[in-house]
């Protein structure tokens, strides 16, 4: 099927331009956040990213079939819901996803009271430190006050591509509970998983050689 053409453009011959052609849209990007975490149904969407209108999400959603970032399937019984998930294409985002969580890391000093929060938006911050970790590959849970995600660093990458996924993982390693400060922090450069385990502001749980490692055992 040929490509539909898109439906604006900034019409400049420039790698930045042509990429915002396709992922400039307001929610665009935040879809991607979320399906990093792996295939994930209309409904997860809605719920995990507040304020989104149904007729927005749905036209991001078809916009990024459209630029082959995301493709839709249904699952098999007894599930039998449609998901959608990212292409190879649309996970070769999460380099700029990164850059731009960790530009904006110092924009979050002050949470807002309008501010909503999901425990897993502090993964892609944290992805990038984790996987610099000498005591990689591994999967570790991540617990916070807002509720539990993983991360793998052990190149698996999880069902459907995920590098995270939300909730705790069964075959963790390790899992580090903190508060969303410290993620700031480490998010920031302000502070090292070590320096936060060592003073007391990260907590490692969990049997193994790599939990053994964080704790500097």
């Amino acid at each position: 099927m040929p490509r539909q053409p898109r439906r604006r453009s900034y019409d400049q011959y420039c790698a930045a331009a042509r990429a915002l052609d396709v992922v400039g849209d307001r929610w665009t990007l935040l879809i991607v956040r979320e399906l990093l975490a792996g295939p994930r149904r209309y409904t997860d969407l809605h719920a995990d990213l507040p304020g989104v209108s149904t007729d927005v999400l749905a036209s991001r959603l078809k916009d990024m079939e459209r630029e082959e970032l995301a493709t839709r399937r249904k699952l098999p019984p007894p599930a039998a819901a449609t998901v959608y998930e990212l292409t190879a294409r649309g996970r070769e985002l999460l380099p700029v996803l990164t850059a731009l969580a960790a530009w904006g890391a110092p924009e979050l000093a002050e949470r807002r009271p309008t501010d909503a929060v999901r425990a897993h938006w502090f993964a892609i911050p944290l992805i990038p430190l984790l996987h610099r970790l000498p005591y990689v590959p591994a999967v570790l849970d991540v617990r916070l006050d807002e509720g539990d995600f993983h991360v793998r660093t052990d190149g698996s990458a999880g069902g459907g591509g995920a590098v995270y996924g939300d909730g705790p993982a069964p075959d963790a390693d390790a899992r580090l509970v903190l508060d969303a400060d410290t993620c700031r922090a480490l998010a920031e450069g302000a502070l090292t998983v070590e320096e936060g385990v060592k003073d007391g502001r990260i907590e490692v749980t969990g049997e193994g050689p790599v939990a053994a490692a964080l704790r500097g055992e």
